[in-house]
């Protein structure tokens, strides 16, 4: 398994000036929970010009299609007409697993989740989030034992975060 660098992935994203949002267990653990993932999830824009920049980004990452069979990924034709035909991808990359979804469960896809997406950072490198709320509604939407597993404590932390801003 490779380390998690999610820091260098993100970094390389922005440089590439991707449009995409974080998603899942980063984006909540970016908003302060206290919980463990082992990947970077991001929601990408799907314009041709961001799936070339998308694609760009993961050539320089040697991102590779993840699978059991093979712990190194398998090869790919990593290009912007591969990513105008899937709806999800799970990668592995120089920095770890990176999942692409354009349109995560209970969710429209980027322009849903960007409408409340805030700048966060991760160390020294600025990224886009996906906002507390629609983490939840997005686990919520997937329903997967360790999107249940997690929803407790996010709930919790939604709400002090709600307690301390006085909404």
């Amino acid at each position: 398994m490779k380390a998690f660098r999610p820091k260098e992935s993100l970094a390389v994203l922005e440089r590439e000036h991707v449009d995409y949002v974080v998603i899942g267990g980063l984006a909540s653990i970016l908003h302060g929970a206290n919980t463990f993932t082992r990947d970077l999830d991001i929601c990408p824009l799907r314009t041709p010009e961001n799936l070339e920049r998308l694609a760009k980004a993961l050539r320089t990452l040697r991102a590779r299609i993840r699978t059991e069979d093979a712990p190194e990924g398998l090869p790919f034709a990593c290009d912007a007409s591969f990513f105008r035909t899937i709806a999800m991808v799970n990668l592995v990359t120089d920095n770890g697993d990176l999942d692409v979804s354009f349109q995560p469960s209970g969710t429209n896809g980027y322009e849903d989740l960007s409408k409340k997406a805030e700048r966060l950072a991760l160390d020294d490198v600025e990224t886009v989030v996906a906002s507390l709320d629609d983490v939840i509604r997005s686990k919520e939407a997937a329903n997967r034992p360790k999107d249940q597993a997690s929803l407790p404590a996010l709930r919790i932390l939604l709400a002090e975060i709600r307690r301390r801003a006085g909404s």
